[in-house]
């Protein structure tokens, strides 16, 4: 089975051939946010005509980076680039390369994926985040992503963890995106959250606000493991050490769920892994 995995992010976007499970092709390309939805869709369409003339394409999963309404197949948003709204872009990937296609939150496609073929394996329930441009999380129970009733669940990045603090993309304010994610530390510090996250008294302040959003997911979800990926937990050791003691001073003695936290086996290939899994779904034709 020939299946083509794509990933849509707010600051690049990715593609991938599977053949049988191994992956055989792969391209990355930053994203042009002047673009927008028109360019990307360009993009695709050729990277992906390229390769039909390779591998014979027979499924596609996607991994969106916003809110999906999954049961519809539309994107609902995306807060990082214009031209989303309300998009089925299912349904243009199926016109425009006749391949049954499947799609869902990239946050929820990445915990698919680590939790199929990395970090996450054997763990369940697995509890996914990516911190990048944004912040998304997907849960995975019983081998499942859990999408709640409106395909909402997860949304990690936008739980208050500064009541009155300064307004996030989607228009509330103190979100744990606007305190870490990618797009507000370069914007608020001046420097690449690489750069920063090398900085250890800047670590020390940074990973209080993460604690206390995951925090909030250890107490209501008790997880069997915490996978974070996206560019943010390339910092290594410098970032998880930091991380795992904040929490535990926040994670009090009384309660004895477990704080496992690691990065992501793939690294920037999670969603690209998980959209693999996800079009395994889509019934053979």
């Amino acid at each position: 089975m020939n299946t083509l995995a794509i990933d849509v992010g707010g600051t690049k976007f990715s593609m991938a051939v599977f053949v049988d499970g191994r992956m055989a092709a792969r391209e990355s390309r930053a994203t042009d946010r002047e673009g927008g939805r028109e360019w990307m869709l360009d993009q695709i369409a050729a990277i992906a005509a390229e390769w039909e003339r390779t591998y014979h394409l027979e499924k596609c999963g996607i991994g969106f980076g916003g809110p999906v309404e999954y049961a519809k197949q539309r994107v609902a948003r995306s807060t990082h680039v214009g031209g989303w709204l309300d998009f089925a872009l299912p349904a243009w990937i199926e016109r425009a390369l006749q391949v049954p296609t499947l799609m869902d939150n990239d946050a929820n496609v990445g915990a698919l994926g680590e939790a199929a073929y990395g970090a996450g394996a054997g763990f369940d329930p697995l509890f996914y985040m990516t911190i990048s441009t944004g912040i998304g999380g997907g849960l995975i129970a019983g081998g499942k992503i859990y999408r709640g009733a409106d395909s909402y669940a997860g949304e990690i990045g936008h739980l208050t963890v500064r009541p009155g603090g300064r307004q996030c993309l989607c228009g509330a304010f103190g979100c744990l995106e606007r305190s870490c994610s990618g797009l507000w530390l370069e914007r608020d510090y001046g420097r690449s959250a690489k750069k920063l996250l090398q900085d250890s008294d800047f670590v020390t302040s940074y990973v209080v606000d993460l604690a206390i959003g995951l925090k909030s997911c250890i107490m209501l979800l008790n997880p069997a493991r915490i996978v974070i990926g996206g560019g943010i937990s390339k910092a290594g050791d410098a970032l998880f050490e930091p991380l795992r003691a904040e929490l535990r001073l926040q994670v009090t003695d009384w309660s004895k769920a477990r704080i496992d936290v690691v990065p992501a086996a793939l690294g920037d290939d999670s969603v690209l892994y998980g959209s693999l899994a996800l079009a395994k779904e889509i019934p053979v034709q």
